[in-house]
């Protein structure tokens, strides 16, 4: 048995609570070390004199008292290339409790408390254990209930629709009439959306996801110049609330991107302290090394990654804090939208996304709160700043095994079982993955125009614990390499779309709809994972029903044997057992009662 690699901690994601009344906890171990896990555990107030039977010596109950507690197996829940992990839930009747776990291997066994390790489980005090001392409803995790059911679609604004020519700013190019650069407009608007939430309704997705509406010189605008003003090329406020209104009427909610951790260069502030220098009323609104300011050769002030264009907001300042909070609050409050995605949101002091968490669920306790955080960050996930992050890690390990067929399948299985026991579960069920988005190649262009790779892609993406997102224009074939071209023009001529993809994704989307256990089952187990073939199937088990989700990512035909039968909910296909499955293809299961 190697205890040195037998590890958990009291804190979350190795224990957390999932509700008001449940408490989910998790052990790590050397990979293939241990053959089961028990938790033990008890009240710390509750004691027992009647434990004569499970003691080695004798003793008088009547002079010496033992702690109560009881024993809970755990379930192996899945490996990565280093460790297993196991789990329980359990609810304590009081809403507290102390624990350990009794780990086996082979014939021997040891109990690992939160201080140390022992032959027998300690009872002469429940002071050795690890604990949860109270479950008060205010620490538990509450992220909106809505996400866990949503399916998003991401837009570019500039590159879904131009329903308005009338708003497009000077040197607007036609539609499509060139490739993206970093520069040019192509004109889409609010009123493109509007002109075609009929496609969105019939694709399937009940929310968007908007890059940024601000007032900005660029076409991605991430470099604001005024959080509080809409860029008059995508519409007027009357257009926008219009538009908020349509989507949801249609069930569609709505989220909007906002970079806080800095602005446009030529945002009034900055200019004024360029003006100004130490002088001006803003100069501690940004991270000035000395005055005056300079931009050329290199920006004497702190800057996003080294764009001269982009100086750092100083959040920690309390009116810079005061003027971006009022932002958060305006657009929900006002304009009823749904939440908030927030870029670069890692490199922001936690100090203030707290403060912004507050502000807008005061706004609305609905509001989904997504920060872009591309490494882990279980520190932005405590329930006191964001309901989820960009689930990059999530996207590689999807890309490289089906886009690519770089991975094997027990790679790709390691890296997904790291990923969902890297944050806790209430965390999981509402992350918000993605296979590309406007700052990645196109997940078809990672796949090399390979349409059966990105329908694993979706299958993968729209089966999988969370909130899915589809970049615009996906669904249809758009491919695109780094930015800027991956944020080409939406193609509305169903001549040039590829409507197979389209649609198997809107199946897809109807499917994970209707059986709501592919979105929200709390198991997600591998099975039968084969490198040679490339294939695995996925396990998901609700109280009603269980999905079996199979992918052969190789290149030869294969059959698979399930130990239940099965009807294929893609092709309303009844199997009794042996699956066959083609080359580079999925399917997606239910088990059925003979």
């Amino acid at each position: 048995m190697n205890k040195a690699a037998v590890f958990h901690r009291a804190l979350s994601p190795y224990v957390y609570k999932y509700d008001e009344e449940t408490v989910h906890i998790r052990l790590m171990s050397a990979k293939g070390d241990l053959d089961r896990v028990e938790l033990v555990h008890g009240d710390p107030y509750e004691w027992d004199a009647e434990r004569e039977e499970d003691r080695d010596w004798n003793f008088d109950p009547d002079k010496e008292k033992f702690w109560k507690t009881a024993t809970t197996p755990m379930t192996y829940s899945g490996s990565d290339a280093t460790h297993d992990y196991w789990f329980v839930a359990i609810r304590p009747a009081k809403k507290r409790v102390r624990y350990g776990f009794r780990v086996y291997a082979g014939d021997t066994s040891a109990v690992y408390t939160e201080r140390g390790w022992y032959d027998e489980v300690p009872l002469d005090h429940p002071g050795y254990y690890f604990a949860v001392p109270y479950m008060n409803a205010v620490d538990v995790f509450d992220a909106p209930a809505w996400v866990k059911d949503t399916v998003w679609y991401q837009i570019f604004p500039d590159r879904f629709a131009n329903g308005d020519p009338t708003n497009d700013r000077a040197g607007t190019i036609a539609w499509g009439a060139e490739a993206p650069a970093f520069d040019n407009h192509f004109g889409g608007d609010f009123q493109g959306v509007i002109d075609r939430i009929d496609y969105l309704k019939a694709l399937g997705i009940t929310g968007i996801y908007f890059c940024p509406i601000f007032v900005a010189p660029s076409n991605h605008k991430y470099d604001t110049l005024d959080y509080l003003q809409l860029d008059p090329s995508f519409g007027t406020e009357e257009t926008f609330r219009e538009m908020v209104q349509l989507l949801h009427d249609n069930g569609i909610r709505i989220l909007l991107d906002a970079v806080f951790n800095h602005v446009s260069v030529e945002h009034p502030a900055f200019q004024d302290v360029m003006t100004n220098g130490k002088e001006s009323k803003y100069a501690n609104w940004f991270m000035i090394d000395e005055f005056p300011v300079q931009t050329t050769p290199a920006p004497n002030y702190e800057v996003f990654a080294f764009e001269a264009n982009m100086p750092k907001l100083n959040t920690a300042h309390p009116d810079v804090k005061d003027y971006l909070l009022k932002v958060g609050r305006y657009w929900v409050e006002e304009f009823q939208v749904d939440g908030w995605r927030l870029d670069v949101a890692s490199e922001v002091d936690h100090a203030f996304w707290r403060e912004f968490r507050t502000e807008v669920r005061a706004a609305n306790p609905e509001a989904y709160i997504v920060g872009e955080c591309w490494t882990d960050s279980q520190e932005w996930l405590l329930g006191d700043q964001f309901d989820a992050v960009m689930n990059y890690g999530l996207t590689e390990a999807f890309l490289t095994f089906f886009a690519t067929n770089e991975s094997t399948a027990s790679a790709f299985s390691h890296a997904i079982v790291r990923n969902l026991n890297s944050n806790s579960m209430n965390v999981n069920e509402v992350m918000f993955n993605l296979v590309d988005s406007h700052d990645t190649p196109r997940a078809l262009t990672r796949a090399n125009g390979d349409r059966e790779r990105m329908k694993l892609l979706m299958l993968s993406l729209l089966t999988f614990t969370g909130s899915p997102v589809i970049y615009y224009g996906d669904e249809i074939g758009l491919t695109g390499g780094q930015d800027p071209d991956n944020r080409k023009c939406m193609v509305w001529d169903s001549a040039e779309q590829d409507t197979e993809l389209l649609d198997y994704i809107k199946q897809l989307i109807a499917l994970r709809k209707q059986h709501t256990g592919l979105a929200n089952a709390s198991s997600y187990q591998f099975e039968q994972v084969n490198d040679e073939t490339g294939s695995f199937v996925i396990r998901r088990e609700t109280n009603e029903t269980t999905y079996l989700i199979v992918f052969n990512n190789g290149p030869e035909d294969i059959q698979i044997d399930l130990a239940e039968p099965t009807i294929d909910l893609l092709e309303k296909r009844h199997y009794p057992q042996t699956v066959d499955v083609p080359a580079v293809s999925g399917k997606l299961l239910q088990v059925i009662d003979v």
